[in-house]
């Protein structure tokens, strides 16, 4: 038995290296090649490794498919390698840079886990710059990654597990002529050489670019004394990795050797890559020249009478006192792109305030949401305008930033950051496709209580919202909570007295101080935060007219319950048992209190922020805190008349005319 276990280990070594392969071997295009190829790699017809096209945020590999020995064990030193390739990088505007390509060694035909983008298809935040990564790769980059402390949008990075590279220098050559070093554009669209040599007894690495028509250069552009043993597995793969966006990778040929050079590559034999630009138009014969320019002229014609009214669609109002914040003013040409002409397809949502878009900025690329506003009257328009550009400076994780306005004839157009989630309420009503859990809503609302505390205490002016509630709310791409929906009710309101009863906001998340007098104050905020927490916490609307008569207002419902010691029974029954009893009975009663009917009562944000924090233990709750009969609503003047009112026509028409939120910038300051 120990002679048969002596046997397998000496044996298993030799059955791994028997299943990889050192021979050196050459492809001059790869039209027969067997590749593995992984996300939007491909081998195109006439012959082209294509690492990526411009696909966003997807990778693309390619790898050699035997595996390598890189050294007779696993503690040995590494053998000697080289490796030769033509690459172009094409991308789909000059003017813009995209993410890069690599060489890569690495344990695996693959890169499992790897994100796109900044992290090149190699790693993920996670394990970028683990050692037990095990893999080498050789970078060729075409943005300036700031968090990876890259040198600049046009750099070569040796980069060893991890993306902060060893080495890295700006893409160049040197000319063999003159002796001098020559610049590089990566993203030229061009053909270029690379060669990648390692000495495993000097543990030197060599990095050398050239243009497609040099021969290697004698001095290589980085030069790294590094010993690589312990970062390559004794087997390993070689290959190719890319993040595309915007930009198409390719590679022509490639030649790779173990204890040797590697072969060189056939440049006649290497596919075209893809016309890049309009095909060139053969010269056109002089004939029939009277009928083409009778075209030209109608052509002619034609074209001027398609810029007038280009101009004349576009056309927008600039006055002179608009010159201070032109650089807050987006194009209306610009927006009308891109939302593909404010299309129906584009359309994310309608209100009382009007239409919001999804465009896509040309150029920039940027994503953002535009809202188009009807205003007819010039009247306080100069002060709107300055209220905008103020509140456009709000800067905070849990805020959707303004980022501009355009005004056009008898519109107003609102740009804002695009949140790609959406709104909250279409997790929590009507029988949602997706719901958040309890670590979800819990930290929804911690960041809308954040973002309310920066509002009233934080910012340089105290801002009041006027309108929080589960539409206003957006969700990131992190699904990290973004109060929105600002400054479209102060532009109703303008010429209006605003201590007068013209109420702005929603049924269910008026405090009864509002709803009687029309003056808004962070008081009346955090009333509305209290309807928020109910809101999200029990999954019901502040209000359900279909709901039973009993249980048809939230607070009402969430206040019979903890009455009665049975609160944790409010909590959204699509939770099931799974939520945090303390986290959820705090966040009811925390809603109960700010809805409480005295303003003088309720917690400031400060407070509440520090609740939700865990800093600060939540008052006990009493019957008489509310009111004389218990009854949440019962200080609200008029609140027998307002629950016979609030599902008339009359009513709906008054609470859901101003959906979006106003915004009052207090001159005064904190």
């Amino acid at each position: 038995m120990f002679l048969m276990k002596l046997a397998a280990l000496i044996l298993l070594p030799q059955i791994t290296l028997a299943a990889s392969d050192s021979s050196p071997f050459t492809f001059n295009g790869f039209t027969s090649a067997n590749l593995t190829l992984h996300g939007v790699a491909d081998i195109t017809e006439n012959g082209l490794l294509q690492l990526s096209n411009d696909t966003r945020q997807v990778t693309g590999h390619a790898f050699y498919p035997i595996p390598q020995t890189f050294k007779n064990s696993s503690n040995s030193s590494l053998f000697s390698f080289s490796t030769h390739f033509v690459f172009a990088i094409v991308p789909d505007f000059q003017q813009l840079g995209g993410h890069g390509m690599t060489f890569v060694i690495a344990p695996t035909p693959g890169l499992p886990g790897s994100l796109p983008s900044t992290y090149l298809g190699l790693f993920n935040e996670s394990n970028n710059g683990n050692s037990s990564n095990h893999v080498f790769a050789v970078e060729l980059d075409t943005l300036k990654s700031s968090e990876f402390n890259d040198t600049n949008d046009n750099h070569v990075g040796i980069d060893i597990n991890s993306l902060f590279s060893v080495a890295a220098k700006s893409a160049a050559y040197y000319d063999e002529k003159t002796g001098s070093l020559k610049n590089l554009t990566l993203n030229s669209g061009r053909r270029m050489q690379a060669w990648i040599d390692y000495d495993a007894v000097s543990e030197v690495l060599n990095v050398t670019l050239a243009p497609i028509e040099d021969e290697k250069p004698s001095v290589p552009l980085l030069s790294l004394r590094y010993d690589l043993a312990p970062v390559v597995n004794q087997i390993s793969y070689v290959g190719f990795s890319a993040a595309p966006l915007l930009t198409s990778h390719y590679v022509l040929g490639w030649s790779f050797s173990i204890n040797g050079i590697a072969p060189p590559l056939d440049l006649s034999q290497l596919p075209k890559l893809p016309r890049i630009g309009p095909k060139k138009q053969s010269k056109v014969i002089t004939v029939g020249l009277p009928v083409i320019s009778v075209a030209f002229l109608v052509l002619g014609v034609g074209i001027l009478a398609y810029y007038a009214r280009r101009k004349w669609k576009f056309a927008e109002v600039l006055e002179g006192w608009e010159l201070d914040y032109t650089s807050h003013r987006f194009r209306y040409k610009d927006l009308y792109k891109a939302t593909k002409g404010f299309r129906e397809r584009e359309l994310l949502g309608r209100g009382g305030f009007g239409k919001v878009y999804r465009g896509v900025m040309p150029g920039s690329k940027l994503e953002v949401a535009v809202k188009r506003v009807s205003h007819e009257s010039r009247q306080g328009m100069k002060e709107f305008v300055a209220e905008i550009v103020s509140i456009g400076r709000l800067r905070h994780r849990n805020l959707v930033p303004l980022l501009g306005y355009c005004r056009r004839k008898g519109e107003l157009l609102l740009v804002y950051d695009y949140m790609p989630n959406g709104s909250l309420d279409k997790y929590l009503h009507d029988d949602p496709e997706a719901t958040l859990n309890w670590e979800q809503r819990f930290s929804v609302i911690k960041g809308v209580a954040s973002g309310l505390l920066y509002l009233h205490e934080e910012w340089e002016q105290v801002v009041i919202h006027r309108d929080i509630k589960a539409s206003n709310v957006l969700l990131d791409g992190e699904l990290r909570a973004r109060l929105g929906d600002f400054g479209l009710a102060r532009l109703y309101d303008h010429g209006s007295d605003p201590q007068t009863t013209h109420v702005v906001g929603t049924l269910g998340y008026l405090a009864p101080e509002h709803a009687r007098t029309g003056k808004a104050t962070t008081s009346t905020d955090v009333y509305a935060f209290g309807a928020f927490l109910l809101e999200v916490g029990c999954g019901r609307r502040p209000v359900e007219p279909k709901a039973e008569t009993e249980n048809s207002v939230l607070l009402e419902w969430v206040f019979s319950m903890w009455s009665k010691g049975e609160i944790v029974g409010a909590i959204d029954p699509n939770l099931g048992d799974y939520y945090v009893k303390d986290e959820a009975e705090l966040v009811l009663k925390l809603g109960l209190l700010c809805c409480h009917s005295s303003p003088k009562m309720r917690p400031r944000m400060r407070e509440i922020v520090r609740f939700l924090d865990g800093e600060m233990n939540l008052p006990e709750l009493t019957a008489a805190g509310f009111s004389a009969s218990g009854h949440p609503f019962a200080c609200y003047e008029g609140f027998d008349d307002l629950m016979s009112y609030q599902y008339s026509s009359q009513t709906q028409i008054m609470f859901s005319g101003s959906s979006s939120v106003t915004n009052s910038v207090i001159s005064s300051g904190r």
